[in-house]
């Protein structure tokens, strides 16, 4: 009988990787099957639209990913960066980590006109809409076996913080140790720093992003510097897209390959690997060449950062617009 494939034991781990993930008793209030009774089609339903989103454009399956850790990172995963502005606070929409740069707030407002719906009333926090919606986004993006459990029962906060969003966001331009240093002041730890990091396999980033590290940082491939610098000019066009690896529609493990011949897009990625850490260092040799171990640990990491100060019981709110508080 054939080996399997680096691919196929890639997906087989990621599916078996929730068997890894400490219980619902270990992490807040939260469980995996808590719309099972009252909304069963929930999880269903927000996976369709995910996928009718991504086959629109895949891209949004990044961007997704993204809308969830951004939100995590601010006061927790609790809804907040959803929030328009109001006379009592103003948002984290226009904050800098997120204005012209977090999208997909109308896949959002798509998955809970949806599930209102299906599950003839509002059940499904935005919070939780967004764990899924990222989890579902990995799914499809690396395959249908690539999966693991959300923990759920997360509540929608009722105000947000432009502050918080400014400074709680890791930046593109961040060394090795602010990088440890934000994710530490998370709760989160070296091994999730590097596999979160690691959901920057697929999507596109702007030239604002990693201009300075392409005409500056001396650690980054000749070629890949010139051709980089064609498409993100010294001043204009930051907007200009570019693949944060090889693949951008594909989660994978190209990422780390590309960290380790310095070809990493933004500076904050190439710290990572050669930024001073010889643990960091090795846990991006390992992905590389481990697509199940990478596979597990960015299970697990998800599962952990979702778990980042949820809002439970009769904290915060169900919002019947994700947009606005009841």
């Amino acid at each position: 009988m054939a080996s399997a494939s680096p691919q196929a034991l890639f997906l087989y781990t990621i599916a078996a990787a929730a068997l890894l993930i400490p219980g619902p008793t270990v992490l807040a209030q939260l469980t995996p099957d808590f719309y099972t009774s009252i909304c069963p089609q929930a999880l269903p339903t927000i996976r369709r639209v995910v996928n009718q989103a991504i086959n629109d454009e895949p891209r949004m399956g990044a961007s997704l990913l993204r809308m969830h850790f951004h939100d995590c990172f601010v006061n927790g995963c609790d809804g907040s960066i959803l929030l328009d502005d109001t006379s009592n606070f103003t948002g984290e929409r226009t904050a800098g980590p997120n204005f012209n740069s977090v999208r997909g707030y109308d896949v959002v407002d798509k998955i809970k006109t949806e599930l209102d719906r299906i599950c003839r009333r509002s059940v499904v926090s935005c919070a939780d809409i967004l764990a899924v919606a990222a989890r579902d986004s990995v799914s499809i993006l690396g395959g249908p076996s690539f999966t693991y459990s959300v923990l759920l029962g997360r509540r929608d906060a009722t105000t947000a913080s432009l502050n918080a969003a400014n400074s709680n966001l890791p930046a593109p331009f961040f060394s090795f140790p602010q990088l440890l240093s934000s994710f530490q002041a998370h709760g989160l730890d070296l091994t999730d720093l590097v596999a979160l990091s690691g959901g920057h396999t697929i999507g596109l980033a702007r030239c604002t992003t990693f201009r300075t590290r392409i005409y500056n940082d001396t650690n980054i491939q000749t070629n890949l510097a010139a051709s980089l610098q064609r498409a993100c000019p010294p001043t204009g066009g930051d907007n200009n897209l570019q693949p944060m690896d090889r693949t951008p529609a594909g989660f994978d493990t190209q990422y780390f390959d590309a960290l380790l011949r310095n070809r990493g897009l933004l500076h904050s990625d190439q710290e990572l690997f050669g930024g001073g850490s010889a643990a960091s260092d090795a846990l991006v040799r390992l992905y590389s060449t481990s697509p199940q171990r990478f596979a597990a640990d960015f299970a697990a990491a998800m599962v952990k950062m979702g778990n980042m100060q949820p809002l439970t019981g009769t904290n915060g709110e169900i919002r019947s617009d994700c947009r606005k508080i009841n």
